[in-house]
């Protein structure tokens, strides 16, 4: 099971970040980072500056062909700033197009919102996002997880990084089921 992590070259909420990287490894994944730009990645612990992580692909030189699910971590700058570039936008829409598993916790269903793949869905994300969501066709719901199986793509989403333990345990067995399938 090979798993891209979608982020920008900065915003992305650390711990949003390295908990489902560290849950796809457990389960037997291949997590690979893609971003907008190669080099590094400027990870944050709030407002705070935390880690750099090396890109593995730019986005522009990868596809979701070559990848069994997608994870997009939070951060309120992260989501925004990959809502800016179309690329990232179509690799986004590419998972649900193909019909892959995709997960998105706190603000990254704003990414979600702008590959227009949120109608008819329901989800959960950081509630400042409720009007978004609603307003792009989605239906918000307030749970630690919520898994919908509407359409071809499954879409786990979590609320914050106080719902990692239930948002890891989702990924890990929505992509492997999905992984099995695709066999």
């Amino acid at each position: 099971m090979k798993v891209a992590f979608l982020v920008a070259p900065e915003g992305v909420e650390q711990i949003e970040l390295t908990d489902p990287w560290q849950a796809v490894k457990d389960a037997g994944g291949t997590p690979e980072l893609v971003s907008t730009k190669n080099g590094k990645i400027q990870a944050f612990d709030h407002l705070d500056r935390a880690d750099t992580f090396p890109v593995d692909k730019a986005v522009a030189d990868t596809s979701p062909e070559e990848y069994d699910g997608l994870v997009l971590p939070g951060g309120v700058a992260n989501p925004d700033f990959l809502r800016l570039n179309g690329k990232a936008v179509a690799f986004v829409r590419g998972f649900f197009d193909a019909g892959k598993p995709v997960a998105a916790i706190c603000h990254a269903p704003w990414t979600l919102v702008e590959a227009d793949v949120v109608r008819g869905r329901t989800l959960t994300s950081w509630p400042s996002l409720r009007t978004d969501i609603r307003n792009a066709g989605g239906t918000w719901v307030d749970e630690q997880v919520h898994i919908c199986d509407r359409g071809p793509a499954t879409l786990v989403t979590s609320r914050k990084p106080g719902d990692l333990k239930a948002f890891n345990d989702a990924v890990a067995t929505e992509f492997a089921k999905a992984a099995a399938k695709s066999q």
